[in-house]
């Protein structure tokens, strides 16, 4: 499923709730539910623009880095496997 609002967007929005206006109209405006708002609210919020670009990379790069853990750790078990048979 494809995004719909930037992290430029979502901070812009959560910029407009702390100067006052209300959720119901934000949401209503953006076509989201209040649970996405609070949603976003809960994991941007304090954040600048930059910032949260930094966060989707790192977030990106902590995702490859387990993923190579992951078949790093399948290759040791298979050639522990290799290893333990008698031939």
């Amino acid at each position: 499923m494809k995004k719909r609002y930037s992290e430029e967007q979502i901070i812009r929005a959560i910029k407009e709730h702390e100067a006052g206006v209300k959720v119901e109209d934000l949401c209503r405006r953006l076509g989201i539910s209040q649970g996405t708002f609070y949603n976003w609210r809960s994991k941007y919020v304090g954040l600048e623009v930059n910032e949260a670009k930094r966060l989707r990379e790192l977030e990106s790069e902590n995702h490859k880095l387990k993923k190579l853990l992951a078949e790093r750790l399948l290759e040791i078990e298979a050639m522990k496997d290799v290893v333990s048979k008698k031939w």
